[in-house]
């Protein structure tokens, strides 16, 4: 018989072992339904004499799938998880925690409180606190190490990687991984248990394995530089450290102190800001939630050069056939090379197979025609940024392709709706923006057209999904989101550099700031004369300012093409260093003396604020005409497509903590230094600032 304790934990007695299911859709959240549940099923196993040993495990698709993050900011209900695993711990009667799908956070840390743990073969197990700035504090710091050591524990604390059921046997974190039905291998394996006289295992009660304490010095370095700024994965190295020299009710006071300061903490708020954030950016305006996403079997991309051969290899990674179409069968050929060129590479670094390669080549169609194309759901061009180019192109791929097939273009800043009216089904048309390397970079901005249909909408951002990207909707706007605030930024930098900033300087102040290459250096890399070229077909657009600071044209001139010439804006040793050039400050301070600027002292704080500030107010512009529907979907896209610190939480974020009246009181300020074009405050920012708001309020 069925004794439901809780809306979310039913208890069953099969003979002598209780079985507690956790069901609480969708992803069974330690709510406090489920805590109040589990402690009630403890006190059911200690309290009846006919049951020797209990399983807990959980309906739907997963384990305990950690904290509710709906509970985070409010008075937290007891029994606090804590309590819950104490109680668990406490026991007198072992308990099986039996795991499917993931265990991940505080689930993880239920299992680690009982005294079996055994999973599915499909199951994964993490610790992923860390990713938003927290750290576990239920037990996971103390108890993960006990059991399977510090070497094993370090990853899956201080970066929050899962593992594998296999590695977690392996490990020891499970005891066995269930063959067939979970429910019956669990109900076996606690039997057995039974038979054997129900012995305790207490994770509590191992000492941490002897390790090399230079692990935790080396750990630390590594998250210096791969969590550049963030606190929380160096305070799980000490929390670590401090667990393998403490007794453990200590140690678990202390692990649970650090958690609960870290809540509070501005990094974990900003961290849980893009969380919530890129969920939401889900969710697109004017779409129905239930709008089924038309299906996507085989797809067709336009143009095999750099961008094209990337958004190829994006969709042959998940498993759906590519027509690759080009114009010459040089293109097409070198399309081929390049492409097997970057599979060998995952060849070699053990992350592909040669099976998998020959699986993707044999999938991928290179052609010099649109015919063959009635088996494409979606087609994409990634040709030249031309308008009557790319027009041509979507009127052929219109013609080949079938009623309800899917067109995308993944122009960076032309005019989508004068694209769409070159189709006589603009319903079927929309925007996919990949950034390059299109099968590296995180990002995709999905544009919508007024003609649009909803489910072509729901169908892009379902792709994105599948793709593994981050997709974001965005609206109609010259160089859209990303590229359009990024604009703002490299004009700044650039006039910087005439006011008397060197290269160093600004990228000093940036990557300091948080960002992982500053704009000089990544000029650089991404080489000048491209930078020069793509400067041409924004110059028509340009101020007279803009178009006089020809700075880049310069150097492309002077043959200083970056990394690939040794110089550009630095001079480059043979070890691919860059260092600061005469050369340049001597084109600078040219530069200036035929444009008559003087040159002034430019301290850190005006790189800073010039360079970020006319970021949030483009931002704000964005806002006011609609090119982006929420700030925190301009979060989601700077933090995931252009380096901006996660902990820091996205410009708009940031922004608010800055305090939007002090944002507008510089852009004022620079409105009269620099000029009212480039810093008059956007609507928004005067708005909301007069109301006391932020853009989060």
């Amino acid at each position: 018989m069925t004794d439901t304790v809780t809306d979310a934990v039913a208890l069953d007695l099969l003979g002598d072992i209780l079985v507690a299911t956790v069901d609480n859709p969708p992803v069974n959240a330690l709510s406090h339904a489920v805590r109040a549940g589990l402690v009630a099923a403890v006190d059911r196993l200690e309290n009846d004499g006919d049951a020797r040993a209990m399983v807990i495990l959980c309906a739907g698709r997963t384990f305990m799938a950690g904290a509710d993050i709906r509970e985070f900011g409010k008075p937290m209900q007891d029994p606090q998880l804590g309590n819950v695993i104490d109680r668990l711990d406490a026991c007198g009667k072992p308990i099986v925690a039996a795991m499917h799908g993931t265990a991940l956070g505080g689930g993880l840390e239920v299992a680690l409180a009982c005294s079996y743990r055994m999973a599915d073969p499909a199951a994964r197990f993490g610790l992923p606190e860390v990713t938003l700035g927290l750290l576990p504090g239920s037990g996971g710091i103390v108890r993960t190490p006990r059991l399977i050591g510090v070497e094993a524990a370090l990853p899956m604390i201080t970066e929050g990687r899962p593992v594998s059921a296999d590695h977690a046997q392996k490990t020891g974190l499970i005891d066995e991984i269930a063959t067939g039905d979970l429910r019956e291998a669990a109900l076996a394996f606690a039997a057995r248990i039974v038979a054997d006289g129900a012995k305790l295992r207490r994770t509590s009660d191992l000492p941490v394995p002897e390790y090399d304490r230079a692990l935790l010095d080396q750990a630390r370095t590594t998250l210096a530089r791969k969590y550049k700024g963030q606190n929380a994965p160096q305070q799980a190295v000490d929390l670590i450290e401090m667990a393998s020299d403490t007794a453990f009710r200590e140690a678990a006071h202390k692990e649970f102190a650090a958690c609960k300061a870290l809540v509070a903490s501005p990094q974990s708020k900003a961290l849980r800001h893009v969380f919530v954030a890129e969920r939401a950016a889900l969710k697109i305006d004017g779409v129905p939630r239930d709008t089924k996403p038309r299906e996507v079997r085989k797809v067709a991309v336009v143009g095999p050069g750099t961008m094209g051969r990337g958004i190829a290899i994006c969709f042959l990674d998940a498993g759906l056939p590519v027509v690759l179409i080009g114009n010459n069968q040089d293109t097409l050929d070198k399309a081929d090379t390049v492409i097997r060129k970057i599979y060998g590479g995952q060849v070699k670094r053990g992350r592909m197979s040669e099976a998998q390669v020959n699986d993707r080549m044999a999938a991928l169609t290179l052609t010099l025609d649109y015919d063959g194309l009635d088996g494409v759901d979606l087609a994409i061009e990634a040709v030249t940024e031309d308008m009557d180019v790319k027009k041509d192109v979507l009127s052929k791929l219109e013609q080949a392709l079938h009623d309800r097939a899917i067109i995308a273009t993944n122009t960076s800043f032309l005019d989508i709706e004068a694209l769409a009216s070159s189709l006589s089904r603009p319903e079927n048309f929309a925007g996919m923006h990949f950034f390059n390397p299109a099968n590296v970079m995180k990002l995709l901005e999905n544009v919508r057209a007024k003609a649009t249909a909803p489910d072509v909408l729901a169908t892009m951002t379902a792709i994105g999904r599948k793709l593994g990207k981050t997709p974001v909707m965005v609206g109609r706007s010259e160089g859209f989101v990303a590229n359009r605030m990024l604009s703002k930024r490299s004009r700044e930098a650039q006039f910087l550099l005439e006011d008397g900033a060197t290269p160093q300087q600004v990228d000093r102040v940036l990557t300091g700031f948080g960002f992982p290459i500053g704009p000089f250096a990544l000029a650089d890399l991404a080489g000048m004369d491209i930078m020069a070229a793509a400067r041409q077909t924004r110059i028509a657009g340009m101020t007279q300012r803009e178009r006089d600071c020809d700075i880049v044209d310069q150097l492309a001139a002077a043959g200083r093409l970056g990394r690939k010439t040794g110089s550009g804006y630095y001079l480059y040793d043979e070890e691919g260093k860059g260092h600061p050039d005469p050369a340049v400050e001597e084109l600078l301070a040219a530069h200036r003396t035929k444009r008559g600027l003087p040159q002034r002292e430019i301290t850190d704080q005006e790189i800073l604020e010039r360079c970020l500030y006319a970021m949030v107010n483009e931002g704000a512009h964005l806002l006011d005409e609609g090119g982006a529907a929420r700030p925190g979907d301009i979060d989601v896209i700077w933090t995931s497509g252009f380096g901006w610190p996660r902990h820091l939480g996205g410009p708009m974020f940031w922004a608010d903590q800055i305090g939007l009246a002090k944002i507008k009181d510089a852009l004022d300020t620079y409105c009269a230094l620099v000029g009212d074009q480039y810093f008059t405050p956007a609507n928004l920012i005067e708005t909301r600032v007069a109301e006391g708001r932020g853009f989060f309020d």
